[in-house]
């Protein structure tokens, strides 16, 4: 069967990005400025896809939203991976109760050219897809954005990048430890 890979996961990110070290001059702290409005937050949908015969990463599809996530976005998400992909799809996604939805399983059991698995639960690690958001959030580290297109403009760059390098891809691949990737 020629099928496509797509390993699924969702993340988000706020206004309050992760801080990681820095230098500074001697005596000098560097200081970083935060968002009075730390509530706010992009929530991403996305999936790596491999071409199964070849076991190697192929594309990388992703999906922001404001609100968070429900089964109406799965749902628009799974119909976005089947614009992408012309053959069949293997999608493998965690136990996330989005995913359980019964308007997602009732939309999956409709489309014949859509197989799903699911990663053991507990068990992110197996999942490359969440090497990717490791990689952005590594990318959108210290930068303290003041608003949503702000926070949108530095992940979109940070995912302009991993989508450039199929090194970076294959990271997330090689990183799972997945034997039948």
């Amino acid at each position: 069967m020629k099928a496509t890979l797509a390993l699924q996961d969702e993340s988000g990110f706020s206004l309050v990005s992760p801080l990681k070290r820095t230098w500074s001059p001697c005596g000098q702290t560097p200081v970083v400025r935060t968002s009075l409005n730390h509530h706010q937050r992009l929530n991403l949908l996305g999936a790596v896809l491999v071409l199964y015969q070849r076991k190697r990463p192929l594309k990388l599809v992703i999906r922001s939203y404001t609100r968070t996530l429900t089964g109406i976005q799965v749902i628009a998400f799974l119909k976005q991976l089947l614009r992408t992909v012309p053959s069949e799809i293997v999608l493998v996604w965690d136990n996330h109760p989005i995913h359980q939805r019964k308007a997602v399983e009732d939309f999956m059991a409709q489309e014949p050219r859509l197989h799903v698995y699911w990663f053991p639960t507990c068990a992110p690690e197996l999942n490359p897809a969440e090497f990717i958001w490791t990689q952005l959030k590594e990318h959108t580290a210290s930068t303290a954005p003041h608003d949503l297109p702000e926070l949108r403009q530095n992940i979109t760059t940070g995912m302009a990048k991993i989508r450039r390098s199929q090194s970076r891809l294959q990271y997330c691949l090689n990183a799972s430890g997945l034997s039948w990737i």
